[in-house]
């Protein structure tokens, strides 16, 4: 009987030695962003349950800085304090921008908001990505996605010792994003100089045409409708017989935004240079 028993106590023994399962975290929160630039963040680090709704930025091919198709799956956000108050999230994304009676607005109704500025360089984007990724509870997925940003950019640097490139990117109606941007950063981190920045232009400066033919740069990175009649300037036949001056084209999507975005401004800057002759 004694050795018909002993399996049994085994068995009962091991049950009460076992380690208690894991108790279960705080249940992740469910996220309304209202700027685009956190929705291109929050759509890579967030699981899709989680995601109230996206900017209506998002939406629309000729504002978004993310994948359409994706950001149509989710309720598209005007940013109105009604809109957000039907979905009922635990947290809204807003930006810099957001107005302050929306804020007072969204705190009076007991909605938690977190502000995001534009990020003015890699570093501050990867910060963005990371607190974003904590904040939704998954901060292992930002360290994923900075890790994905750095290797692009390793991969897009240029090679040691090669000559710096000037480059002028120019958009619609020969506005540039000038010094202290993002894009700025990032055509440094590829090898280029931003003629913008060295003249000392900052975000939204007007460069004429008549400046960039008197002084042109070795590349003219066009970035805007070139259908559009406010962006002649940016096919100018005077343009054509500049002798040295390549021009290639910079999808305005690529400029508004950190967080995954820099990896394809990475690609696409390194393709770029390695394409000109």
């Amino acid at each position: 009987m004694v050795r018909r028993l002993a399996p049994l106590f085994a068995l009962v023994l091991a049950a009460c030695s076992a380690a208690p399962a894991r108790e279960a975290g705080p249940p992740l929160p469910r996220i309304a962003s209202l700027n685009p630039c956190t929705d291109a963040i929050l759509a890579k680090v967030a699981d899709p349950a989680q995601i109230a709704g996206l900017s209506a930025f998002s939406s629309d091919p000729a504002a978004s800085s993310m994948d359409v198709t994706t950001a149509r799956r989710f309720p598209a956000l005007s940013g109105t304090v009604e809109e957000v108050a039907a979905l009922r999230p635990d947290l809204v994304l807003g930006s810099s921008f957001t107005p302050p009676a929306t804020a007072a607005a969204l705190a009076r109704l007991g909605y938690r908001l977190e502000r995001f500025g534009m990020a003015a360089d890699v570093p501050a984007s990867l910060e963005q990505v990371r607190r974003i990724a904590a904040l939704a509870g998954h901060p292992d997925r930002g360290e994923a996605l900075a890790a994905r940003i750095e290797a692009a950019l390793a991969q897009a640097a240029p090679p040691a010792g090669a000559p710096t490139v000037p480059a002028l990117v120019w958009q619609s109606g020969g506005m540039v994003p000038g010094q202290d941007t993002l894009i700025a950063a990032l055509l440094a981190r590829t090898g280029f100089a931003s003629v913008a920045a060295q003249r000392g232009l900052k975000q939204a400066d007007l460069l004429p045409l008549e400046q960039v033919l008197a002084n042109p740069p070795r590349v003219i990175l066009t970035a805007g409708d070139l259908h559009g009649n406010e962006d002649r300037m940016l096919r100018h036949p005077a343009l054509a017989a500049l002798k040295g001056t390549s021009r290639a084209r910079l999808d305005p999507a690529l400029l508004w935004c950190g967080g995954p975005t820099i990896v394809r401004a990475a690609q696409r800057l390194a393709e770029v240079r390695s394409g000109l002759k």
